[in-house]
């Protein structure tokens, strides 16, 4: 498995997504009851990060997965998130904090988080290259890898400049595969330059691509078999080089979904990825904005502006028009649990932080004058 053993399957679940009770917790009677499908399923790869619901992910890690299981019954991927980090003295404590977070003394694989031009020079500033080979040495982490937004040159120069770097996360999906702002393809073709294994993250972009508007998903009804999620999570995972494709799973139907086909994992055939063409053609033509709602920009906003799911109802509005009055409904509910769109001081912390470099701002400002008027 492209130097990765431990690794049973070419799936993994993404524990960014996982469904929250009422009160903000994270669920852990269904991530329990998912960790138990995925496990029995034969899957083992588990991904996680301190940001994703500022740490209770890791948290529930510990208590659904590590209290419950042998440590070699599964294989854990954490990450380290520098975003607010600005003294090197903060990279051990980081780290430190997560492995007792996670209740583990290991992570099989460890990332440097969101790694791009401005990220890779903090890294540099941090000396967080130097602290996670001395990590790995010691055998606290077994795989040095990183997760990457920004473009294929910038991508080159970083792994020319850190050989030791094994894999790479990467943003890739049917929709961005060719996209001038994501350019998913160029930066996997850069992957496969310098012979790193390739883990998929955002498969689905976020859910949207498991909810079609009408003409696209009839694209994919006429093939006569699959959910919507199953033809992009397929198209990634049939790339060679991609060792694993990772999936933010929220409940239980989305799992069973997930596992039912790919326990049993073949890849698009021609005429599904024409399909797939087709559907890329009509997404395209939509004025929808490419947030993944990875809910980043959420955790310091001034305003508790809950910016992703301002930014799905207006996509839905979009895609969805005839359902109008139900969306505008769903929008007022969001708004009742936080700030409004038109409520943004433009402090820009969320533009610093977005993975996709979204002007959040001005897309604010879009979002306002049509809910908000």
């Amino acid at each position: 498995m492209n130097g990765f053993p431990e690794v049973k399957k070419n799936f993994g679940f993404g524990c960014m997504r996982l469904k929250l009770t009422e009160s903000g917790e994270v669920d852990l009677d269904n991530f329990t009851e998912m960790v138990d499908r995925f496990l029995a399923a034969g899957f083992n790869y588990f991904d996680t990060a301190n940001p994703y619901f500022g740490g209770k992910s890791e948290l529930a890690i510990r208590e659904c997965l590590v209290k419950r299981y042998p440590r070699d019954a599964y294989v854990l991927a954490n990450k380290l998130s520098a975003f607010s980090m600005e003294n090197p003295d903060e990279v051990e404590p980081f780290f430190e904090h997560q492995l007792q977070a996670c209740g583990v003394d290991y992570f099989d694989f460890y990332l440097l988080h969101a790694n791009d031009d401005e990220m890779d020079r903090k890294f540099q500033r941090l000396g967080a290259y130097e602290k996670v080979q001395r990590f790995l040495a010691e055998g606290r982490i077994r795989h040095l890898c990183m997760s990457f937004h920004d473009t294929p040159e910038v991508l080159d120069r970083i792994l020319s400049e850190h050989p030791e770097i094994e894999a790479v996360q990467i943003q890739f999906n049917y929709l961005d595969y060719e996209s001038p702002e994501v350019q998913s393809r160029g930066v996997y073709e850069v992957c496969r330059k310098h012979g790193k294994p390739v883990i998929v993250m955002e498969p689905v972009k976020g859910g949207s691509l498991a909810m079609l508007n009408e003409a696209a998903g009839r694209v994919l009804t006429d093939l006569g078999g699959g959910s919507p999620a199953s033809y992009a999570i397929r198209f990634c995972a049939g790339f060679e080089g991609i060792f694993m494709t990772l999936s933010g799973m929220s409940d239980v139907q989305q799992m069973d979904d997930n596992l039912s086909f790919m326990t049993d994992f073949v890849p698009l055939n021609e005429t599904e990825h024409e399909a797939v063409h087709r559907v890329v053609e009509i997404l395209h033509g939509l004025d929808l904005i490419p947030c993944t709602a990875c809910r980043y920009c959420t955790e310091g906003c001034p305003q508790s502006i809950n910016i992703p799911a301002l930014f799905k109802r207006k996509n839905e509005l979009v895609q969805f028009a005839q359902q109008e009055k139900l969306i505008r409904r769903r929008y007022a509910n969001v708004i009742g649990r936080g700030g409004k769109a038109k409520d943004c001081i433009e402090c820009g912390q969320c533009e610093m932080i977005c993975p996709q470099h979204l002007p959040i701002r001005d897309l604010l400002k879009q979002v306002a004058a049509v809910f908000e008027a």
